[in-house]
C-alpha cells in the first residue's frame, strides 16, 4: 500500500495544509479517505483530478467531507461527464447533507456518488480489506483500518480514547493518528487525542511507525505535540505534510 497525504489540518484549513483527505493505493486501485475542505487543489496537484476510485468519509464534519460537495460539479458538469457514480462509504445521512450543501440542494447527488453505509465490521473495498468501528467523538465517526497483501494501515479519524481505536491499531505497520489537543491543558472531553495519548496508544497496539495528523495550526503547537507524543511512543514519529507519500 502507498499512503498520499493531501491534507492534514485539524478542524479548518491551516496556512499550509487544506483539512483532512489521504489517498491510499493498492495494485493500481485509489482509495480517497476523507475529502476535507480545500482537499481538492491537493488532489489535483499531487494525484489527478480524477484519480479515486472510491472514497471513505469517516464522518460528516465539514473538516472531513466538504469538498466531496464541490467534487460533485467535476463529476456531473465535466465536458466530458457526466461520469458514473462514484462508490462512497459513509455514515448515514451522507446523501443528505451533501445533496444540502450542493450547487442544487433541491436535487439529489447520486447521479454522482453510490452510496454505501457504514457500520462497524469487516468489508472489501478494491484490493483492500476494511475494517471500521465506531470512535469516541460527538457524531458518527468511524476509524479505520486497511489491510492488503498482508500489511495494515490504520487511521484514527477524529476521537477521544476509546477501546475500538486501539483494536484496530493493533500491529499495524503504519498508525495515521490525529492529534488536535495539546498535553498539560484542560481540553473537552471526548473530542479529540493529544500528542501523548496519540503515542500511548500507538504503544499499545504495537504499532510499527506512528504518524500524526489533524493538528490545529492557530492554536497548537507541533513541536509541543511531538515532544509529548515522543515521551509515550518510542518508534519512528513524525507530523505529516501535504504531498509527504509513505509506503506501508
Amino acid at each position: 500500500m502507498r499512503l498520499t497525504v493531501l491534507g492534514c489540518a485539524g478542524s479548518f484549513p491551516g496556512p499550509e495544509s487544506p483539512c483532512s483527505a489521504y489517498l491510499v493505493e493498492a495494485d493500481g486501485f485509489r482509495l480517497l479517505i476523507d475529502f476535507g475542505s480545500g482537499s481538492l487543489s491537493t488532489l489535483q496537484r499531487y494525484v489527478g483530478l480524477h484519480a479515486p476510485d472510491a472514497i471513505l468519509l469517516t464522518h460528516l464534519h465539514c473538516d472531513h467531507m466538504l469538498d466531496a460537495v464541490s467534487y460533485v460539479v467535476v463529476r456531473r458538469y465535466a465536458p466530458d461527464g457526466p461520469y458514473p457514480p462514484l462508490p462512497v462509504y459513509a455514515p448515514a445521512g451522507a446523501p443528505d447533507r451533501l445533496a444540502a450543501a450542493s450547487d442544487q440542494p433541491d436535487r439529489t447527488v447520486e447521479d454522482v456518488y453510490q452510496f454505501y453505509g457504514l457500520q462497524p465490521g469487516t468489508f472489501p473495498i478494491g484490493p483492500f480489506t476494511v475494517t471500521v468501528e465506531r470512535m469516541n467523538h460527538p457524531i458518527e465517526t468511524y476509524g479505520v483500518r486497511l489491510e492488503h497483501d498482508g500489511r495494515v494501515l490504520c487511521y484514527s479519524s477524529d476521537t477521544a480514547l476509546c477501546d475500538a481505536l486501539l483494536r484496530l491499531a493493533q500491529g499495524a505497520d503504519l498508525f495515521l493518528c490525529e492529534a488536535s489537543y495539546l498535553d498539560g491543558v484542560e481540553n473537552p472531553p471526548d473530542l479529540h487525542l493529544t500528542g501523548r495519548e496519540a503515542g500511548e496508544v500507538a504503544t499499545k497496539a504495537g504499532a510499527g511507525r506512528l504518524l500524526l495528523t489533524h493538528l490545529v495550526a492557530a492554536w497548537g503547537s507541533e513541536a509541543h505535540t511531538l515532544e509529548s507524543a515522543a515521551v509515550a511512543y518510542t518508534g519512528p514519529l513524525e507530523v505529516v505534510r501535504p504531498g509527504a507519500c509513505y509506503d506501508v
